[in-house]
């Protein structure tokens, strides 16, 4: 039987990388699914893959944009059982050199996109009055500093802590809150990643992926598909008695 019959589910940022990784799979087990993503076109593209999906724009820095996609997707799929907020952005630059535009416009997605598209949802979940689940992409950034990444490590200290808080909170409506924390994942955003290293650190392209995969004791650096296990475990009522946690998805690279 597939795990999310009859369910569904928004996921932000979903028209690439993890977000689509998980509409492919949670439609696969079952799930109606909204592709929300800043980027309409690609999110129409990417729905287009899917036998049971929609697409969604969503800026999930904008408070409407975020009130109306959330009120779109039940429009569409008669209800929301399922969020995945996995909308956001990176930086990396030494302290002497954060700007305070990159710092509000990395929070703005980061942190309040998590903290405001988790209300949006709770406050439908919670009328409906069938709970939920809601699960928020934290990072192992946010279980440590370092030394070029604080705004980013900052943002996601930051979603594991909302995790925590919410998790409590709306527990007694019957909405499960939790967390997933990938280690380093490979894809296209890489790319950035790998060119801001590459600037502060003074190494050639490539370097800095080929050093953080190298690090991992699973032997490589993390894929896409190796997160779906865990979304659908804590987006099923597998999950139910599990409430605020963040489990790390990394390949060794954090030990809780």
């Amino acid at each position: 039987m597939k795990r999310l019959a009859g369910k569904t589910a928004l996921i932000t940022g979903a028209a690439r990388g993890i977000g689509l990784e998980f509409a492919r799979t949670f439609a696969a087990e079952g799930a109606r699914v909204a592709i929300a993503d800043i980027d309409i076109e690609r999110a129409g593209d990417a729905a287009a893959e899917l036998d049971a999906a929609i697409a969604v724009q969503m800026d999930v820095s904008k408070q409407d944009s975020i009130d109306s996609a959330v009120a779109e997707t039940v429009r569409q799929l008669g209800g929301i059982d399922i969020l995945v907020n996995n909308a956001a952005l990176f930086t990396a630059a030494p302290i002497a050199e954060i700007e305070r535009r990159d710092f509000d416009r990395v929070f703005s997605v980061n942190v309040a996109g998590v903290l405001f598209t988790m209300q949006a949802a709770a406050r439908h979940m919670v009328e409906r009055g069938k709970g939920g689940k809601i699960i928020n992409l934290a990072s192992q950034a946010g279980r440590r500093g370092e030394p070029l990444v604080a705004v980013y490590c900052a943002s996601k200290a930051a979603v594991i802590s909302l995790t925590q808080s919410a998790g409590l909170n709306l527990i007694s409506d019957g909405i499960n809150v939790n967390a997933i924390a990938p280690g380093v994942v490979d894809g296209e955003h890489w790319d950035g990643v790998d060119a801001l290293f590459a600037r502060y650190e003074g190494k050639p392209p490539g370097q800095k992926k080929q050093e953080v995969g190298g690090a991992v004791p699973f032997g490589r650096m993390g894929l896409a598909s190796d997160l779906t296990g865990m979304a659908v475990f804590l987006a099923s009522n597998e999950s139910d008695y599990i409430v605020g946690q963040t489990f790390g998805v990394d390949g060794g690279n954090w030990l809780a």
